[in-house]
Protein backbone atom coordinates (compact mmCIF):
# COMPACT_ATOMS: atom_id res chain seq x y z
CA UNK A 1 0.00 0.00 0.00
CA UNK A 2 1.96 3.31 -1.48
CA UNK A 3 1.87 6.41 1.40
CA UNK A 4 1.12 9.41 -0.01
CA UNK A 5 3.68 12.02 1.35
CA UNK A 6 2.69 16.10 1.86
CA UNK A 7 4.25 19.03 0.02
CA UNK A 8 6.24 21.34 2.32
CA UNK A 9 4.82 25.14 2.79
CA UNK A 10 6.79 28.31 3.26
CA UNK A 11 9.68 30.35 1.60
CA UNK A 12 11.55 28.75 -1.01
CA UNK A 13 15.41 29.08 -2.41
CA UNK A 14 13.99 30.75 -5.52
CA UNK A 15 11.60 33.00 -3.72
CA UNK A 16 14.50 34.28 -1.35
CA UNK A 17 16.62 34.86 -4.67
CA UNK A 18 13.60 36.84 -6.36
CA UNK A 19 13.53 39.07 -2.60
CA UNK A 20 16.61 39.60 -2.71
CA UNK A 21 17.02 40.72 -6.28
CA UNK A 22 13.95 42.79 -5.55
CA UNK A 23 15.71 44.68 -2.31
CA UNK A 24 18.84 45.63 -4.63
CA UNK A 25 16.92 47.45 -7.60
CA UNK A 26 14.89 48.88 -5.22
CA UNK A 27 18.13 50.41 -3.19
CA UNK A 28 19.69 51.54 -6.58
CA UNK A 29 16.99 53.38 -7.40
CA UNK A 30 16.21 54.84 -4.11
CA UNK A 31 19.93 56.00 -4.40
CA UNK A 32 19.62 57.41 -8.27
CA UNK A 33 16.56 59.79 -7.01
CA UNK A 34 18.17 60.91 -4.00
CA UNK A 35 21.90 61.76 -5.98
CA UNK A 36 19.52 63.30 -8.63
CA UNK A 37 17.82 65.64 -6.33
CA UNK A 38 20.62 66.67 -3.96
CA UNK A 39 22.47 67.07 -7.36
CA UNK A 40 25.93 66.50 -5.83
CA UNK A 41 29.32 66.38 -7.73
CA UNK A 42 33.05 66.12 -6.25
CA UNK A 43 35.35 68.66 -7.36
CA UNK A 44 39.32 68.81 -7.54
CA UNK A 45 39.63 72.00 -4.75
CA UNK A 46 42.87 72.74 -7.12
CA UNK A 47 40.90 73.23 -9.83
CA UNK A 48 38.93 76.43 -8.40
CA UNK A 49 39.05 79.67 -7.11
CA UNK A 50 38.16 80.45 -3.83
CA UNK A 51 37.63 83.91 -2.78
CA UNK A 52 36.69 85.90 0.48
CA UNK A 53 34.14 87.79 1.05
CA UNK A 54 35.25 91.00 2.75
CA UNK A 55 33.43 94.82 3.34
CA UNK A 56 35.54 97.54 2.25
CA UNK A 57 34.85 100.61 0.29
CA UNK A 58 33.64 99.73 -3.14
CA UNK A 59 34.78 102.79 -5.75
CA UNK A 60 32.15 102.71 -8.45
CA UNK A 61 34.43 103.24 -11.90
CA UNK A 62 34.96 101.70 -14.96
CA UNK A 63 38.33 100.91 -16.65
CA UNK A 64 38.99 102.31 -20.56
CA UNK A 65 40.83 101.98 -23.28
CA UNK A 66 41.59 105.35 -24.72
CA UNK A 67 43.25 106.54 -27.98
CA UNK A 68 44.74 109.81 -28.29
CA UNK A 69 42.77 111.64 -31.14
CA UNK A 70 43.11 115.68 -32.35
CA UNK A 71 40.30 117.90 -30.35
CA UNK A 72 38.84 118.23 -33.93
CA UNK A 73 39.81 117.05 -37.78
CA UNK A 74 38.64 119.42 -40.26
CA UNK A 75 38.23 118.07 -43.92
CA UNK A 76 40.13 118.89 -47.05
CA UNK A 77 37.82 119.47 -49.93
CA UNK A 78 38.09 121.88 -52.61
CA UNK A 79 34.93 123.97 -53.98
CA UNK A 80 35.93 123.89 -57.43
CA UNK A 81 36.51 120.53 -58.98
CA UNK A 82 39.83 119.90 -61.06
CA UNK A 83 42.26 117.92 -62.36
CA UNK A 84 45.76 118.01 -59.64
CA UNK A 85 48.79 119.82 -61.08
CA UNK A 86 50.69 119.50 -57.95
CA UNK A 87 50.63 118.46 -54.91
CA UNK A 88 52.37 120.86 -52.72
CA UNK A 89 52.99 119.29 -48.97
CA UNK A 90 52.69 115.85 -48.28
CA UNK A 91 51.37 114.08 -45.05
CA UNK A 92 52.61 114.60 -41.67
CA UNK A 93 53.71 118.02 -42.46
CA UNK A 94 52.42 120.90 -40.83
CA UNK A 95 50.19 123.94 -42.22
CA UNK A 96 48.95 127.17 -41.61
CA UNK A 97 46.09 128.30 -42.51
CA UNK A 98 45.83 130.04 -46.02
CA UNK A 99 48.61 127.45 -46.70
CA UNK A 100 48.50 125.64 -50.39
CA UNK A 101 47.82 122.19 -50.13
CA UNK A 102 46.94 121.47 -54.08
CA UNK A 103 47.30 123.22 -56.80
CA UNK A 104 44.39 122.24 -59.72
CA UNK A 105 43.57 122.91 -63.38
CA UNK A 106 40.01 123.07 -64.83
CA UNK A 107 39.72 124.33 -68.82
CA UNK A 108 36.40 124.63 -68.74
CA UNK A 109 36.44 126.97 -65.82
CA UNK A 110 38.82 128.99 -67.92
CA UNK A 111 36.41 128.93 -71.03
CA UNK A 112 33.69 130.21 -68.90
CA UNK A 113 36.03 133.26 -68.15
CA UNK A 114 36.62 134.06 -71.50
CA UNK A 115 32.63 134.18 -72.47
CA UNK A 116 32.05 136.03 -69.44
CA UNK A 117 34.37 138.27 -69.75
CA UNK A 118 33.02 138.41 -74.08
CA UNK A 119 30.03 138.62 -72.84
CA UNK A 120 31.19 141.62 -70.39
CA UNK A 121 32.50 144.16 -73.48
CA UNK A 122 29.53 143.26 -75.59
CA UNK A 123 27.33 144.53 -72.67
CA UNK A 124 29.36 147.33 -72.35
CA UNK A 125 29.55 148.34 -75.79
CA UNK A 126 26.01 147.89 -76.45
CA UNK A 127 25.26 150.26 -73.42
CA UNK A 128 27.71 152.92 -75.19
CA UNK A 129 25.74 152.80 -77.93
CA UNK A 130 22.22 152.83 -76.58
CA UNK A 131 23.99 156.27 -73.98
CA UNK A 132 24.96 157.86 -77.84
CA UNK A 133 21.59 157.25 -79.33
CA UNK A 134 19.38 158.38 -76.46
CA UNK A 135 21.79 161.58 -76.43
CA UNK A 136 21.01 162.04 -79.87
CA UNK A 137 17.32 161.53 -79.64
CA UNK A 138 17.34 163.68 -76.68
CA UNK A 139 18.96 166.71 -78.49
CA UNK A 140 16.52 166.25 -81.54
CA UNK A 141 13.73 166.35 -78.82
CA UNK A 142 15.03 169.65 -77.81
CA UNK A 143 15.46 170.86 -81.44
CA UNK A 144 11.92 170.52 -82.00
CA UNK A 145 10.81 172.10 -78.26
CA UNK A 146 12.90 175.16 -79.25
CA UNK A 147 11.03 175.00 -82.74
CA UNK A 148 7.68 174.62 -81.46
CA UNK A 149 8.26 177.22 -78.66
CA UNK A 150 9.37 179.67 -81.56
CA UNK A 151 6.37 178.70 -83.74
CA UNK A 152 3.79 179.02 -80.55
CA UNK A 153 5.34 182.59 -80.09
CA UNK A 154 4.51 183.48 -83.46
CA UNK A 155 1.52 182.38 -83.82
CA UNK A 156 0.47 184.35 -80.62
CA UNK A 157 1.86 187.54 -81.88
CA UNK A 158 -0.28 186.69 -85.38
CA UNK A 159 -3.28 186.38 -83.24
CA UNK A 160 -2.95 189.13 -81.18
CA UNK A 161 -2.45 191.35 -84.44
CA UNK A 162 -5.68 189.72 -86.32
CA UNK A 163 -7.61 190.65 -83.11
CA UNK A 164 -6.72 194.23 -82.79
CA UNK A 165 -7.69 194.45 -86.51
CA UNK A 166 -11.08 192.34 -86.39
CA UNK A 167 -11.71 194.41 -83.27
CA UNK A 168 -11.31 197.70 -86.16
CA UNK A 169 -13.01 195.83 -88.79
CA UNK A 170 -10.19 195.99 -90.50
CA UNK A 171 -10.09 191.64 -91.23
CA UNK A 172 -13.16 189.61 -91.62
CA UNK A 173 -13.93 187.30 -89.08
CA UNK A 174 -12.79 184.14 -91.11
CA UNK A 175 -9.15 185.23 -90.85
CA UNK A 176 -9.34 186.02 -86.85
CA UNK A 177 -10.49 183.00 -86.38
CA UNK A 178 -8.09 180.95 -88.17
CA UNK A 179 -5.34 182.97 -86.72
CA UNK A 180 -7.01 182.01 -83.28
CA UNK A 181 -7.12 178.66 -84.51
CA UNK A 182 -3.75 178.41 -85.47
CA UNK A 183 -2.54 179.41 -82.18
CA UNK A 184 -4.15 177.30 -79.79
CA UNK A 185 -3.28 174.47 -81.67
CA UNK A 186 0.20 175.45 -81.68
CA UNK A 187 -0.15 175.78 -77.67
CA UNK A 188 -1.46 172.05 -77.60
CA UNK A 189 1.23 170.79 -79.47
CA UNK A 190 4.15 172.23 -77.95
CA UNK A 191 2.29 170.84 -74.51
CA UNK A 192 2.15 167.13 -75.74
CA UNK A 193 5.95 167.92 -76.63
CA UNK A 194 6.71 168.99 -73.39
CA UNK A 195 4.48 165.86 -71.98
CA UNK A 196 6.73 163.66 -74.31
CA UNK A 197 10.20 164.73 -73.53
CA UNK A 198 8.94 164.09 -70.07
CA UNK A 199 8.17 160.66 -70.67
CA UNK A 200 10.96 159.89 -73.00
CA UNK A 201 13.39 161.10 -70.23
CA UNK A 202 11.74 158.98 -67.80
CA UNK A 203 12.00 155.81 -69.84
CA UNK A 204 15.36 156.48 -70.66
CA UNK A 205 16.66 156.89 -67.15
CA UNK A 206 14.75 153.67 -66.11
CA UNK A 207 16.14 152.13 -69.14
CA UNK A 208 19.62 153.42 -68.32
CA UNK A 209 19.38 152.00 -64.79
CA UNK A 210 18.77 148.40 -65.50
CA UNK A 211 21.11 148.08 -68.67
CA UNK A 212 23.41 149.79 -65.71
CA UNK A 213 22.83 146.98 -62.99
CA UNK A 214 22.68 144.66 -65.91
CA UNK A 215 26.28 145.32 -66.69
CA UNK A 216 26.59 145.43 -62.93
CA UNK A 217 25.74 141.94 -62.45
CA UNK A 218 27.34 140.96 -65.61
CA UNK A 219 31.07 142.61 -63.37
CA UNK A 220 30.54 140.72 -60.36
CA UNK A 221 29.73 137.77 -62.55
CA UNK A 222 33.28 138.22 -64.20
CA UNK A 223 34.57 138.48 -60.61
CA UNK A 224 32.81 135.63 -59.18
CA UNK A 225 34.20 133.29 -61.62
CA UNK A 226 37.72 134.75 -61.70
CA UNK A 227 37.24 133.85 -57.73
CA UNK A 228 36.54 130.25 -58.74
CA UNK A 229 39.29 130.36 -60.77
CA UNK A 230 41.44 131.07 -57.45
CA UNK A 231 39.71 128.37 -55.39
CA UNK A 232 41.94 126.16 -58.10
CA UNK A 233 44.26 126.57 -55.16
CA UNK A 234 43.04 123.90 -52.18
CA UNK A 235 44.50 125.71 -49.21
CA UNK A 236 44.23 124.89 -45.60
CA UNK A 237 41.32 126.04 -43.35
CA UNK A 238 42.97 125.82 -40.00
CA UNK A 239 46.39 126.11 -38.57
CA UNK A 240 47.59 122.30 -37.80
CA UNK A 241 49.17 118.80 -39.29
CA UNK A 242 48.08 117.21 -42.69
CA UNK A 243 47.22 113.81 -41.15
CA UNK A 244 45.56 112.69 -44.63
CA UNK A 245 46.00 113.43 -48.38
CA UNK A 246 44.53 110.82 -50.49
CA UNK A 247 45.00 112.65 -53.93
CA UNK A 248 47.76 111.53 -57.00
CA UNK A 249 48.81 113.65 -59.72
CA UNK A 250 47.00 113.57 -62.88
CA UNK A 251 43.66 112.41 -60.82
CA UNK A 252 40.25 114.38 -61.35
CA UNK A 253 37.93 115.33 -58.64
CA UNK A 254 35.17 116.79 -58.11
CA UNK A 255 33.81 119.90 -55.83
CA UNK A 256 33.26 119.00 -52.44
CA UNK A 257 34.80 115.37 -52.72
CA UNK A 258 37.05 115.05 -49.39
CA UNK A 259 40.90 114.56 -50.13
CA UNK A 260 42.10 114.48 -47.17
CA UNK A 261 41.80 115.99 -43.54
CA UNK A 262 44.00 118.33 -41.67
CA UNK A 263 44.53 117.77 -37.41
CA UNK A 264 44.00 120.24 -34.71
CA UNK A 265 46.69 120.58 -32.99
CA UNK A 266 45.61 123.29 -30.62
CA UNK A 267 44.70 120.17 -27.95
CA UNK A 268 44.03 116.54 -27.54
CA UNK A 269 41.18 114.31 -26.31
CA UNK A 270 41.24 111.04 -25.48
CA UNK A 271 38.39 108.66 -27.76
CA UNK A 272 37.26 105.76 -25.85
CA UNK A 273 34.32 102.68 -26.21
CA UNK A 274 32.61 101.45 -23.23
CA UNK A 275 30.44 98.60 -23.18
CA UNK A 276 26.59 99.69 -23.46
CA UNK A 277 25.98 98.19 -19.72
CA UNK A 278 27.07 101.52 -18.57
CA UNK A 279 25.39 103.90 -21.49
CA UNK A 280 22.56 104.71 -18.98
CA UNK A 281 25.12 105.93 -16.23
CA UNK A 282 27.53 107.99 -18.38
CA UNK A 283 27.42 111.54 -19.10
CA UNK A 284 29.03 114.97 -20.19
CA UNK A 285 31.06 116.18 -17.00
CA UNK A 286 32.37 112.68 -15.59
CA UNK A 287 35.46 112.86 -14.21
CA UNK A 288 37.91 110.48 -14.65
CA UNK A 289 42.09 110.12 -14.07
CA UNK A 290 44.77 108.64 -15.78
CA UNK A 291 47.75 107.13 -14.13
CA UNK A 292 51.36 107.75 -16.40
CA UNK A 293 54.73 108.63 -15.48
CA UNK A 294 54.16 108.14 -12.12
CA UNK A 295 51.71 111.29 -11.71
CA UNK A 296 47.50 111.00 -12.30
CA UNK A 297 45.98 113.68 -14.26
CA UNK A 298 42.13 114.67 -14.12
CA UNK A 299 40.02 113.94 -17.77
CA UNK A 300 36.54 114.76 -17.88
CA UNK A 301 34.03 113.28 -20.23
CA UNK A 302 33.65 116.11 -23.03
CA UNK A 303 30.85 113.89 -25.42
CA UNK A 304 28.68 110.89 -25.09
CA UNK A 305 27.98 109.28 -28.35
CA UNK A 306 24.26 107.67 -28.68
CA UNK A 307 25.11 105.06 -31.18
CA UNK A 308 25.88 101.59 -29.97
CA UNK A 309 28.15 98.99 -32.19
CA UNK A 310 29.26 95.76 -31.24
CA UNK A 311 27.66 96.24 -27.63
CA UNK A 312 29.63 99.51 -26.96
CA UNK A 313 29.14 103.26 -27.52
CA UNK A 314 32.05 106.11 -28.05
CA UNK A 315 32.99 108.62 -25.77
CA UNK A 316 35.18 111.52 -25.54
CA UNK A 317 37.32 113.02 -22.78
CA UNK A 318 39.73 115.79 -22.44
CA UNK A 319 42.46 116.95 -20.15
CA UNK A 320 41.35 119.30 -17.08
CA UNK A 321 44.80 121.02 -16.47
CA UNK A 322 47.83 119.72 -16.65
CA UNK A 323 48.65 116.63 -19.31
CA UNK A 324 51.36 114.43 -19.93
CA UNK A 325 54.88 114.91 -21.87
CA UNK A 326 54.92 114.35 -25.10
CA UNK A 327 51.42 113.05 -25.97
CA UNK A 328 51.10 112.01 -29.56
CA UNK A 329 48.49 111.25 -31.28
CA UNK A 330 47.42 107.28 -31.75
CA UNK A 331 48.78 106.51 -28.41
CA UNK A 332 46.92 104.51 -26.20
CA UNK A 333 46.10 105.33 -22.34
CA UNK A 334 44.14 103.42 -19.41
CA UNK A 335 41.75 105.50 -18.31
CA UNK A 336 39.77 105.28 -14.43
CA UNK A 337 36.24 106.68 -15.64
CA UNK A 338 34.13 107.80 -11.90
CA UNK A 339 31.00 107.00 -12.18
CA UNK A 340 29.53 107.80 -9.02
CA UNK A 341 30.77 108.13 -5.10
CA UNK A 342 32.61 105.52 -3.21
CA UNK A 343 30.23 103.39 -0.35
CA UNK A 344 31.00 101.01 2.07
CA UNK A 345 29.74 97.76 0.79
CA UNK A 346 30.03 93.55 1.13
CA UNK A 347 32.81 92.83 -2.29
CA UNK A 348 33.33 89.42 -3.58
CA UNK A 349 36.55 89.90 -6.26
CA UNK A 350 35.48 89.66 -10.09
CA UNK A 351 35.83 86.17 -11.43
CA UNK A 352 34.22 84.53 -14.48
CA UNK A 353 31.30 82.97 -12.42
CA UNK A 354 29.53 85.71 -12.94
CA UNK A 355 29.13 84.63 -17.11
CA UNK A 356 27.37 81.67 -16.21
CA UNK A 357 25.15 82.71 -13.07
CA UNK A 358 24.90 86.82 -14.33
CA UNK A 359 25.23 87.59 -10.66
CA UNK A 360 22.01 85.90 -9.71
CA UNK A 361 23.56 82.80 -7.40
CA UNK A 362 26.52 81.93 -6.38
CA UNK A 363 28.67 78.55 -4.67
CA UNK A 364 29.20 79.05 -1.29
CA UNK A 365 32.01 77.03 0.93
CA UNK A 366 31.07 75.75 4.19
CA UNK A 367 33.11 76.55 7.12
CA UNK A 368 34.71 73.13 7.36
CA UNK A 369 35.84 73.84 3.52
CA UNK A 370 34.91 70.62 2.22
CA UNK A 371 31.40 71.32 0.40
CA UNK A 372 30.09 74.63 -1.47
CA UNK A 373 26.60 75.05 -1.74
CA UNK A 374 24.26 76.79 -4.28
CA UNK A 375 22.83 80.57 -2.22
CA UNK A 376 20.92 83.20 -4.15
CA UNK A 377 22.73 86.40 -4.47
CA UNK A 378 22.15 90.13 -5.50
CA UNK A 379 24.96 91.53 -6.83
CA UNK A 380 24.83 95.76 -7.59
CA UNK A 381 27.26 97.52 -9.27
CA UNK A 382 30.72 96.36 -10.28
CA UNK A 383 34.44 97.90 -10.90
CA UNK A 384 37.47 96.11 -12.45
CA UNK A 385 38.34 94.31 -9.24
CA UNK A 386 35.09 93.71 -7.12
CA UNK A 387 31.43 93.06 -7.54
CA UNK A 388 29.06 95.14 -5.11
CA UNK A 389 26.94 92.35 -3.17
CA UNK A 390 23.28 93.71 -2.12
CA UNK A 391 21.73 90.68 -0.82
CA UNK A 392 23.07 87.06 -0.07
CA UNK A 393 26.48 87.09 1.69
CA UNK A 394 28.06 87.95 4.66
CA UNK A 395 31.57 89.56 5.52
CA UNK A 396 33.69 86.63 5.93
CA UNK A 397 32.21 83.78 4.11
CA UNK A 398 34.02 81.89 1.06
CA UNK A 399 32.90 81.61 -2.36
CA UNK A 400 34.00 79.90 -5.84
CA UNK A 401 34.71 82.98 -8.01
CA UNK A 402 36.04 80.72 -11.40
CA UNK A 403 33.90 79.45 -13.79
CA UNK A 404 30.87 77.22 -13.37
CA UNK A 405 30.54 75.55 -16.77
CA UNK A 406 31.01 72.37 -15.66
CA UNK A 407 28.70 72.04 -12.63
CA UNK A 408 26.31 75.05 -13.63
CA UNK A 409 23.02 72.37 -12.88
CA UNK A 410 24.20 70.91 -9.35
CA UNK A 411 23.15 72.14 -5.74
CA UNK A 412 26.11 71.15 -4.27
CA UNK A 413 29.52 70.61 -4.92
CA UNK A 414 32.11 68.12 -2.53
CA UNK A 415 35.60 69.53 -2.60
CA UNK A 416 38.15 67.08 -2.95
Amino acid sequence: MDIQIEKKRGLQKRHIIYIVSGIVVLSLLVLIVFNSRTSTQHVDMKSVNIADVSFGEFSDYVRLNGQVKPISVVQVSPEEGGIVREKVVEEGANVKKGDVILRLSNSNLDLQILTAESELAEKQNLLRNTQVTMQQDKLNNETEKVQLEIDTQRKMRTYQQYKRLYDEKLISREEYLQAQEDYEVAVKKHSLVNERLVQDSIYRAIQMAQMEENLDNMRQNVILIRERKNKLDVRANIDGELGLLDVELGQNITAGQMVGQINDLSGVKIEAYIDEHYIDRVANGLPATLDRQGNVFDLKVRKVYPEVRDGRFRTDLVFEGEKPDNVRIGQTYYIDLQLGESTESVLIPKGTFFQTTGGKWIFVVDQDGGKAYRREIRIGRQNPQYYEVLEGLEQGEQVIVSGYESFKDKDVLILD
